[in-house]
């Protein structure tokens, strides 16, 4: 069978991108300061978020491998024929497409590409903290000539800090996030099952992205909804159960625009919360006020948790605490992406500077069975500025706002 391995297919026309080829640019130019500093003669990227932060592409695996490969001189991403000229149309750079008709097209792709850059030995970057250790293992076999060098700590520090025209993009996000929240407030009633007043968030929430973003994909945008018990965890996604009138409720509303996350989170109640629940709702706005004002450039991370872990502490909570504090804004989702280094976490020694976006979203969790039963959460997202941080969350949050009396 004579059939080929590697084609071009460039199909219809390139879409307009999200980004401008100016911070395209820039973030390659970045990347390749970095190869330069650390020794690496080429990277081979195989993750959603650094193949779309690098690229503007974000590929739906569906048990396929996709990359980006990037050398001094070349930029090419590797897709799979099922995608045909689709990954072409959304890449910043050229394409390379392999088709299924051997096992090893994938890595005969990276091949190809290294060798087309005249890189064939030296240090090539991988992403060790994503990487699958079976494809590692069939990259270094198929390249016998290089040393694989995680890369991922130093693409993550530059993704952490944020451009100009990320930092729009972020706040449109955040902007539709709120459209999503009132879509669901309005939703609420009594009978009403989770997933439906979730899916009036969503259709929101997706309806306005359309109209802004219009040539861009609609996809992985979604909304939680939880009451009652499904409050406890912060990733609980809706079910079948109606809500019903004392029902502690979470709004979770999540727009996902080229890859980049944002989020609105919020504590709710259908009717009037007892007075235990009140306490607790009342405690977890108190530290969330703390941490928007503690959230400002030169703030160590580490510091910020502790300090508000006394808030807690003080109204014996510090138990009921469920995760850290905050968490970088970029590229990521439920699925991809994590700027690990940038969490509101006891073990994380990151400084706050200009450029980062970072949420403050504290909760806690009163189990079931106990007076005030339920998980208290509420999410804003903050821009670090030259001299403080700009709240780009506009959606109310506590008891004077989110009790709903319908």
């Amino acid at each position: 069978m004579n059939m080929e391995r590697l084609k071009r297919i460039h199909n219809g026309q390139r879409t307009q991108p999200t980004f401008s080829p100016a911070e395209m640019e820039r973030r390659v130019a970045g990347l390749r300061e970095q190869m330069s500093r650390i020794g690496v003669d080429a990277v081979v990227f195989t993750s959603y978020h650094n193949v779309n932060y690098y690229s503007d592409f974000l590929y739906t695996a569906f048990g396929r491998n996709y990359a980006l490969v990037v050398t001094a001189d070349r930029h090419v991403t590797i897709s799979a024929n099922i995608d045909a000229g689709q990954p072409w149309r959304r890449s910043f750079g050229d394409n390379v497409v392999y088709t299924d008709w051997r096992r090893d097209n994938f890595t005969h792709a990276v091949t190809t590409v290294l060798g087309d850059a005249d890189v064939r030995s030296g240090r090539l970057g991988v992403e060790d903290d994503h990487i699958p250790p079976l494809l590692r293992a069939q990259i270094a076999d198929a390249l016998p000539g290089f040393e694989l060098v995680d890369v991922s700590a130093a693409t993550m520090a530059q993704r952490m800090v944020k451009s100009a025209e990320e930092i729009a993009l972020i706040k449109e996000g955040a902007r539709i996030a709120d459209l999503g929240g009132t879509a669901v407030v309005e939703a609420v009633a009594a009978g009403v099952p989770e997933y439906e007043i979730a899916l009036a968030g969503t259709q929101a929430m997706v309806r306005e992205i359309a109209r802004t973003f219009p040539h861009a994909e609609l996809r992985d945008s979604w909304v939680w909804l939880q009451s009652g018990v499904n409050t406890d965890g912060a990733h609980n996604w809706p079910t079948s159960r109606e809500v019903r009138r004392g029902d502690i409720l979470s709004l979770n509303c999540f727009p996902m625009i080229a890859g980049y996350y944002t989020a609105l989170e919020r504590t709710l109640f259908y009717g009037e919360p007892s007075a235990d629940h009140l306490r607790y709702w009342k405690v977890n706005t108190a530290v969330h006020e703390r941490g928007l004002k503690l959230i400002r450039p030169g703030a160590v991370c580490r510091d910020i948790a502790a300090e508000l872990n006394t808030i807690y502490e003080a109204e014996g909570l510090l138990g009921n605490r469920t995760f850290g504090y905050g968490h970088s804004f970029g590229v990521l989702s439920h699925y991809y992406g994590r700027e690990a280094g940038l969490e509101l976490r006891e073990d994380i020694e990151t400084v706050l500077e200009p450029g980062m976006v970072v949420s403050m979203e504290p909760m806690i969790m009163i189990p079931e069975g106990k007076p005030g039963a339920g998980g208290y959460r509420e999410h804003d997202i903050l821009v670090i500025t030259e001299d403080g941080a700009e709240n780009i969350t506009g959606f109310p949050y506590g008891p004077e706002h989110n009790i709903i009396d319908a």
